[in-house]
């Protein structure tokens, strides 16, 4: 049972507020998540200016990062529901 559903009926606004702000908060993680990874294989060393391939490294380095999160997302959407969406995983 997650943390908003002990909340009354009458708290449908403050639920709303809450899960959005679990949504920035999860959204805030990953991009610090893909930050930290891509800095590490594309960036050599710092400079005032982004080159070519590092712009380009850096472009597909988040694109596979945001790729592969879906694809998990999707994976895990299917299987709940070919279990019914019971939640056992």
């Amino acid at each position: 049972m997650s943390d908003f559903e002990n909340l009354s009926g009458n708290d449908k606004e403050l639920q709303d507020f809450l899960m959005i702000e679990k949504q920035k908060a999860q959204v805030n993680a990953q991009i610090h998540e893909f930050n930290e990874i891509c800095w590490e294989k594309c960036i050599g060393k710092p400079s005032t200016k982004l080159d070519h391939a590092t712009e380009t490294c850096l472009s597909n380095c988040v694109d596979r990062f945001i790729d592969t999160s879906l694809l998990i997302t999707q994976r895990f959407a299917q299987m709940l529901q070919k279990r019914g969406g019971s939640g056992d995983l």
